[in-house]
C-alpha cells in the first residue's frame, strides 16, 4: 500500500485562513497526474504553524477528496509524545491510512528517548507509522539501529529518510529487511534509494512535477532502467530550486507562479527574495512549467 510517489503536499493559505477550495483542486491534480499518495500537515504542509483545528481540518479535507482513492498519510508528529498520540488518534478517527512521525525536535533526546516515544505512539494507536528521521530539521539523527529495534513494533511498518546518507539507509535496509517501507526524504536521493531496494519517496518536487515524479518510480517498477535515470536527471534542477531558501518556500512559491496556489505563507516564514524568485522562475521556463 504505502509504495511510490508519495507528495507532502503543500498547504494553501488565503487571507490568512486555510484555502479549502484550493487544497481540494490540488488533490484531484494530484491524482489525475498519477500520484500515489498525499501526505498532509508535513514540513512542505507548514504544520507547525497550524493550530489544532487547522490540522484536523487539512487531514480531514485530504481523507474526503481523496476518497480511499490512494493513501492518506497524515503527519502527526511532535516533540511531545502525549501530543503526538492525541494527534495521531485524531488523524485515525477522521480516516487516514497511516500517519507520518517526525522524530522529536528541540528537546533532543536520546536514542533510548526515541525509541520509547515512538514505542509509546505505536502502543496507544492503531494506525500504521511511518518514522521521519529529518535532522537538517531537528538536529537529531535516529539512528539505524534504534530503526530496527523499533521495526520490531507490528503498527510500525517503515521510515522516511531525509538525511541524504546513503550508508545509513543502506543500513536500515540491512537491519530491517525489504519487508520494512524505507521512503527517501531528499528528492535528490529518489532514484538512488530505489537502487538500495526502497519502496519510493516522500516528496516536495511531486507538488509542481507529480507525472514526472510518479513516473520514475513507475518506469523503475517496470524495470525500465535508462527511463528513470532521465527523468531523475531532467528533475535535478528542479530538485536543486526547491531548496534555494528553506522549504516549503519556494516549492509554493513556484506553484503561484504556475496559478495553482496564492503566493502566501505564514510567519515566521515569508516570501523569497526577489534575486532568488527569478532564480526560481529561470528553472521553471527551461522545465516548461511556466511561460
Amino acid at each position: 500500500m504505502l509504495k511510490g510517489s508519495m507528495v507532502a503536499i503543500v498547504t494553501p493559505f488565503k487571507k490568512g485562513k486555510v484555502d479549502e477550495k484550493t487544497l481540494e483542486k490540488l488533490i484531484e491534480w494530484h491524482i489525475k497526474e498519477g500520484t500515489h499518495a498525499i501526505v498532509p500537515c508535513g514540513t512542505t504542509g507548514e504544520a507547525s504553524t497550524l493550530d489544532y483545528e487547522e490540522h484536523y481540518r487539512v487531514i480531514e479535507i485530504t481523507v474526503k477528496t481523496v476518497n480511499k482513492r490512494i493513501p492518506v498519510i497524515a503527519g502527526t508528529g511532535s516533540n511531545s509524545t502525549d501530543e503526538a498520540i492525541m494527534i495521531t488518534k485524531k488523524a485515525e478517527q477522521l480516516g487516514a491510512d497511516a500517519v507520518l512521525s517526525v522524530t522529536p525536535y528541540y528537546n533532543k533526546p536520546t536514542q533510548e528517548g526515541l525509541y520509547r516515544h515512538f514505542k509509546e505512539i505505536a502502543d496507544k494507536t492503531g494506525l500504521p507509522i511511518i518514522l521521519y528521521n529529518v535532522p537538517g530539521r531537528t538536529s537529531l539523527n535516529m539512528l539505524p539501529q534504534t530503526v530496527a529495534r523499533l521495526r520490531e513494533h507490528k503498527r510500525i511498518v517503515g521510515i522516511k529518510e531525509a538525511t541524504g546518507d546513503m550508508k545509513q539507509v543502506s543500513e536500515i535496509i540491512r537491519l530491517c529487511g525489504r519487508d520494512f517501507t524505507v521512503l527517501s526524504g531528499d528528492d535528490f536521493t529518489n532514484l538512488t534509494l530505489l537502487a538500495l531496494g526502497g519502496r519510493g519517496f516522500i516528496s516536495v518536487t511531486a507538488n509542481i512535477c507529480p507525472k514526472d515524479v510518479s513516473e520514475l518510480f513507475n518506469a523503475w517498477e517496470r524495470g525500465e532502467i535508462e527511463r528513470a535515470r532521465e527523468i531523475h536527471y531532467k528533475l535535478e534542477p528542479i530538485n536543486k530550486a526547491m531548496f534555494i531558501e528553506t522549504n516549503p518556500i519556494p516549492v509554493k512559491t513556484a506553484l503561484a507562479l504556475m496559478g495553482k496556489i496564492k503566493e502566501e505563507f505564514r510567519l515566521p516564514l515569508c516570501e523569497m527574495s526577489s534575486a532568488n524568485k527569478e532564480k526560481l522562475a529561470e528553472v521553471l521556463r527551461v522545465a516548461g512549467l511556466i511561460k
